[in-house]
């Protein structure tokens, strides 16, 4: 059958009203955290349905990422854990999750109903002006993704390239201090795949935690995991706590933003190398573009390089998965390109270049709106121009 991407895990209804003050409560006021399943608000399937209706609602996860790539040409299947319900056999925010993704184009064949654990739901206080309110996450039938029954979708659909979200935000995905995530992505390579996993930040407070130079449990789980991946992104932030964790804490503040992800890129090129020859690319994103290192097929392994974005005009709507979004467009360039990634010779800054293209076009779409069908060749013909866009409408109709 075969498919180009597999994206596993994570399948959540991310909810927005200002009335979620209770998420400033529970994780604090601009917090992110992983909450307890028991500690979920008691609403009712009718009232998140009724908020579904009112447009209150995104697919978050696999839906920042999955819909870009098949309005992109690509063809995209989900392997995922929606909960049980009256909704034609899902809950209410399983049903809309899977309608999202199915009106979309993507394959989920690949859907497990859990029948005792909730859809994973998130709970973000949407405030007016500049401040950030609290994102709860509650991961319901996330926090138990079997490998095995997962592995059956991947068996079936033979993915060309196998993404998994995220890394630190589920408690069987998880287990053995990452260990079992770490096996089944070195079973999916064996199988043929390129793999990505994502890691994901569980803090309100990342420039403080920076400052402390404490580790933070989560990152460790990547220590088996970063050895099997052909690509792994994270951010700056991101970047000094892994690095805080799995080597040293830093004194940050004395060290320039540039040489740290360049110090942060060459650690993991060295700390996490195999004997394989195989290429792999590892990259850091930033507010303004993205640097990159790699190590071809052949050994060479290159110096990191920074590629601006070139698509920065126009006004930030909601920044909540432009990791993820730029992710997509990277994928969506190493799937039109499998075979020069895999000996070595793709235009690495190229594919940076495309993932920083879909990012800057998602986080400035309007939430019910961004999903639009943008064909690869348009989008590679944008990357190609080398044109500085001077405002979001101009990029908007050059990809027209």
């Amino acid at each position: 059958m075969g498919c180009d991407v597999l994206v596993l895990n994570t399948a959540v209804a991310d909810f927005r009203r200002g009335d979620f003050d209770f998420a400033d409560a529970l994780v604090g006021r601009g917090g992110l955290a992983k909450c307890g399943t028991a500690d979920a608000p008691d609403y009712s399937q009718e009232q998140l349905r009724e908020w579904i209706e009112q447009g209150c609602a995104t697919a978050g996860g696999p839906g920042n990422t999955a819909p870009l790539m098949a309005k992109a040409g690509l063809s995209v299947a989900l392997g995922v854990n929606l909960g049980k319900g009256d909704y034609d056999g899902l809950d209410a925010q399983g049903r809309f999750f899977y309608n999202v993704m199915a009106a979309n184009g993507i394959d989920m064949s690949g859907t497990y109903v859990h029948p005792d654990l909730p859809t994973g739901t998130t709970y973000i206080h949407a405030t007016s002006g500049g401040e950030r309110g609290g994102i709860a996450y509650f991961p319901g039938a996330n926090d138990d993704f079997d490998f095995e029954i997962h592995k059956g979708t991947a068996e079936r659909l033979g993915p060309k390239i196998v993404y998994y979200m995220y890394s630190g935000l589920s408690a069987r995905g998880d287990a053995n201090g990452g260990r079992d995530l770490a096996e089944f992505i070195r079973w999916c390579r064996d199988k043929g795949a390129v793999t990505i996993v994502d890691s994901h930040t569980l803090t309100g407070d990342p420039v403080g935690l920076i400052k402390s130079g404490k580790a933070v449990k989560e990152y460790r789980l990547l220590e088996p995991l970063l050895g099997e991946l052909d690509l792994f992104f994270t951010s700056s932030d991101e970047a000094k706590m892994i690095e805080n964790t799995l080597r040293a804490a830093k004194d940050w503040e004395k060290i320039e933003e540039d040489k740290a992800i360049v110090e942060f890129l060459d650690f993991l090129t060295e700390r996490f190398r195999d004997d394989e020859r195989r290429t792999r690319m590892f990259g850091v994103t930033v507010s303004d573009g993205a640097y990159e290192k790699h190590s071809s097929a052949g050994g060479e392994t290159s110096g990191a390089e920074k590629i601006e974005s070139r698509f920065m005009a126009g006004e930030v709507v909601d920044l909540v998965g432009a990791g993820d979004s730029f992710r997509a467009g990277l994928l969506t360039y190493i799937a039109n390109n499998l075979d020069a990634f895999r000996d070595g010779s793709m235009d690495f800054s190229e594919a940076v270049g495309m993932g920083n293209l879909f990012a800057s076009v998602y986080i400035k779409a309007p939430l019910s709106d961004r999903y639009k069908s943008r064909s690869y060749e348009k989008m590679l013909g944008v990357v190609h121009s080398g044109e500085d866009f001077a405002s979001f409408e101009a990029l908007e109709k050059a990809l027209r």
